[in-house]
């Protein structure tokens, strides 16, 4: 008997004619009726670390050996299923295909050019199908440096999970319907319980394709709640709703006490499990109409913007109002918090959403990845093709990212690509004023010669490396307004101040503007007449006009950071301008940095202690490079940046960390070549002089594809007394009684701090070396035998207000650097040459 057909969905979702289930595939459905729970994988919060205890009783300093044996690092079987010894053959896994069902035939309404009516479905389609993918195609997806282009290995990997021969809409959801947020959650807790990257790329894919078939309109909002954003990052729109305001509007809308809304979240340590909890056991009188992807976007943005007076109780009634409609179907109501990490429940999500950590491992690469993989999809069977090729995915997945990193906006992406299509996207979105990007980053390296390596053969400058806060300066002359219409909306006009308009962005695209009125005041002076537009890639750094020379960075920092008065700044500023993005209409990311570098001097003129080019000189002579850097290390900077000049190898690399830039530091030249920028977690109490604060601290680094914060090292040196009372001041006001989902630390009660944070702050770190130890999380996973990355002897530096916690160093970083350190080690024991990155 011929096998039915099936929706692309459904095949994740697991849902077959004949009324099995296949093993290991989930059977949840969007519209949430009665049907089976997946089985959950194991899961493990990295908490559950089994250690043991120190003999002292007490947790040991960094700067000591670990002496305690302990045990291998639980995991899951997907994580063991995925795990081979760089000696072991490849191997190979099985994948099965779930066979397709019939479903009724929908026309879909017209729409632009990317979804428009479905294609006719084929009759028939094959019957269950083995693919095979290996380790090897897999892992070459999970390192976080992402070659431009996706190999054809990778994209028939990724090709083999999404394709479907199936177009019909999925049951639960018409075509021309609002896209259900029911149906957003279920792809939620798919993804939630699985560790697979290539796996949760399918899932993101499947998903997003069928709303490009459906509900086109809705992609973008979808986009955004898959990123657990509401609009893009300059845009400055957060939802600023504290752990208290939750629990009252969980209490409120589910009609259970505040008192026992904390006593669930004192037992659970989630405030979406207690949300889903808390729905499951709440009868209605009258059913609401349910939730929709574009409903529940429109009302979140709505709470974000609530302010002023009363907009507390204000935003806890439009809380309310969306969970009154959260899990309104029967099966729901069954939640049972204990499995599948909570399920599909809407209240969990839209609870994680308010605390803005959706928990999932969802990383906005894989986003991006899926993405592209369902307009590739949907775009070639719109042209009558029943799949994509591997150099058709690799195309789109690379036009994507690229346009991405020169112009990080779905709003404006998304409705283009809709309109024009993805093969041409880079026409018609182009990098502009007023659209801030990440910037280019620098590799940290040890040594000069090590630079002159890495350089050989090629022409490079050396450029000082200011002390300051990274920059991003928008401008666009009265004359040229026209032609931007997002730099309408998103820069600032002050025809009392400045011509034009004009914005100051930090690496984070954040906007400074408020920050740095005295620097857009005196804008006119330093841009010539010629200059109609421009991004400028800058830093400002604390200046003494007195003595006419940089200030340290804490100076810097001690500048307010909103609603600033010209005359009130006590603490001056100068622009240092050392690469230019954007020129009088045209981007100039492609351009060499010779080429860049000119078009900067042509656009400005330096007027002193408020705006100048940065130091450099182009030589290649190893004497002088060093009589440079201890110049610029007298001249009050951290150091060098040593920059490729010429060569396609010299373009601007838009949020990515170069080997085309490199930094050497007046501290770099010895220990392990960078510091780093680490998360605070918890802290020990003080002993002796330090007993009426706290004494040491728990930090950590960030994983971007777990978003998990693992843990690193315990610090106590590098404070003053006068420090630490501060620090005792500020971070008492942000105490939580147990560690967060998110925070992965050994579980041994002794290695346990006194307290714990929320993760808030970020501090520069220095250390001796790294070594490995069972106690710490960072990189556990990559470097295996159950011990994560430590620092050894880390030392405070300073505090980094201008970071994000997402922007602490990544544990992928200090896997990187102990990897080096260990190269550099064989390399002096063995005089072998080893050629490895920083």
């Amino acid at each position: 008997m011929a096998q039915g057909r099936q929706s692309t969905l459904g095949k994740f979702l697991g849902k077959q004619q004949n009324g099995t289930k296949p093993k290991s595939q989930s059977t949840l459905s969007f519209n949430g009726k009665d049907s089976k729970k997946p089985k959950a994988e194991p899961v493990e919060n990295d908490i559950d670390m089994r250690d043991e205890v120190p003999s002292n009783g007490h947790p040991t300093s960094d700067a000591e050996s670990d002496h305690s044996a302990s045990k291998k690092h639980s995991r899951s079987p997907v994580e063991e299923e995925e795990e081979d010894s760089d000696d072991q053959p490849v191997v190979k896994r099985k994948r099965v295909t779930a066979p397709r069902e019939p479903a009724p035939k929908q026309a879909t309404p017209k729409r632009s050019s990317v979804a428009k009516t479905s294609p006719k479905p084929s009759k028939k389609s094959p019957s269950p199908a083995v693919e095979e993918v290996s380790e090897e195609e897999e892992e070459a997806l999970e390192s976080e440096e992402e070659k431009p282009k996706t190999s054809k290995k990778q994209a028939a990997s990724i090709q083999a999970i999404v394709k479907s021969a199936g177009k019909d809409p999925y049951p639960d959801w018409k075509a021309g319907d609002p896209v259900p947020y029911a149906a957003l959650c279920t792809t939620f807790s798919l993804v939630e319980l699985t560790t697979k990257r290539l796996q949760i790329i399918a899932y993101c894919s499947a998903f997003l394709q069928q709303v490009l078939r459906l509900t086109p309109n809705d992609l973008l909002p979808t986009v955004m709640l898959m990123l657990n954003k509401l609009a893009a990052d300059y845009a400055g729109i957060e939802l600023g709703i504290g752990e208290s305001l939750i629990m009252k509007a969980i209490g409120e809308s589910s009609g259970r006490s505040l008192a026992v809304i904390k006593e669930d979240h004192r037992k659970i340590g989630d405030l979406g499990l207690v949300a889903a909890k808390s729905r499951s056991k709440q009868g209605q009188m009258f059913k609401p109409k349910p939730l929709t992807v574009r409903g529940v976007h429109g009302g979140l943005l709505e709470i974000a913007k609530m302010e002023g007076h009363g907009s507390q109780d204000q935003k806890v009634k439009a809380i309310n109002k969306l969970m009154a409609s959260a899990d309104v179907s029967s099966a729901s109501k069954a939640v049972d918090i204990s499995k599948d990490k909570g399920g599909p429940s809407e209240a969990k999500f839209l609870v994680r959403f308010l605390e803005g950590k959706l928990r999932l491992g969802l990383a906005e690469k894989t986003v991006i990845v899926g993405l592209a993989q369902a307009v590739v999809t949907h775009e070639t069977a719109q042209k009558g093709n029943k799949l994509p090729s591997t150099e058709q995915l690799a195309k789109g997945e690379s036009a994507l990212k690229q346009v991405y990193s020169e112009l990080p906006s779905y709003e404006v992406i998304i409705p283009a690509m809709l309109e024009h299509g993805i093969s041409d996207l880079h026409e018609s979105c182009k990098l502009q004023p007023g659209v801030p990007l990440k910037p280019m980053l620098a590799k940290p390296t040890k040594s000069i010669t090590e630079v002159l390596d890495r350089f050989e053969g090629k022409n490079f400058t050396c450029e000082y490396k200011y002390d300051g806060e990274r920059a991003q300066i928008h401008y666009v002359a009265p004359e040229a307004e026209s032609s931007y219409p997002t730099a309408e909306n998103t820069l600032v006009k002050n025809s009392k101040a400045f011509k034009g308009l004009a914005s100051i962005f930090s690496r984070n695209s954040e906007d400074l503007s408020k920050k740095y009125p005295d620097i857009l005041e005196k804008l006119d002076t330093w841009i010539k007449p010629t200059t109609t537009s421009f991004v400028l890639d800058c830093e400002t750094v604390a200046w003494d006009p007195q003595n006419k020379k940089v200030l340290p960075f804490q100076q810097l920092m001690t500048r307010k950071r909103k609603d600033v008065k010209t005359s009130e700044v006590t603490v001056k500023v100068c622009v240092f301008a050392f690469d230019m993005l954007f020129y009088n209409g045209e981007p100039l990311v492609k351009k060499s940095l010779r080429e860049r570098r000119d078009l900067l001097h042509e656009a400005f003129q330096p007027i002193e202690g408020e705006f100048a080019f940065a130091q450099y000189d182009d030589t290649a002579d190893i004497e002088e490079i060093q009589t440079l850097l201890d110049d610029s290390v007298k001249a009050s900077c951290e150091g060098l940046m040593v920059k490729m000049l010429d060569t396609d190898e010299s373009g601007y690399e838009p949020s990515k960390r170069s080997r085309n830039w490199l930094k050497v530091k007046k501290d770099y030249l010895s220990g392990i070549g960078d510091s780093l920028d680490l998360v605070v977690l918890g802290a020990y109490y003080g002993k002796g002089k330090r007993t009426s604060w706290y004494g040491a601290f728990l930090l950590a680094a960030y994983n971007p594809e777990t978003q998990m914060f693992e843990s690193v090292c315990n610090i106590g040196t590098g404070f003053s007394e006068q420090l630490l009372e501060e620090l005792h001041e500020e971070l008492s006001e942000i105490v939580i009684d147990k560690p967060t989902s998110d925070y992965s630390h050994s579980s041994v009660k002794n290695d346990q701090p006194d307290v714990w944070f929320q993760a808030k702050y970020v501090w520069e770190v220095k250390t001796a070396d790294l070594t490995l130890s069972p106690r710490y999380r960072a990189a556990i996973e990559e470097m295996g035998l159950g011990k994560g990355v430590s620092l050894r002897f880390p030392r405070f530096i300073k505090k980094r207000d201008d970071k994000k916690p997402e922007q602490a160093t990544s544990s992928d970083q200090i896997k990187e650097m102990y990897q080096a350190q260990e190269a550099v080690t064989k390399e002096q024991k063995t005089g072998v040459d080893d050629e490895f990155e920083y």
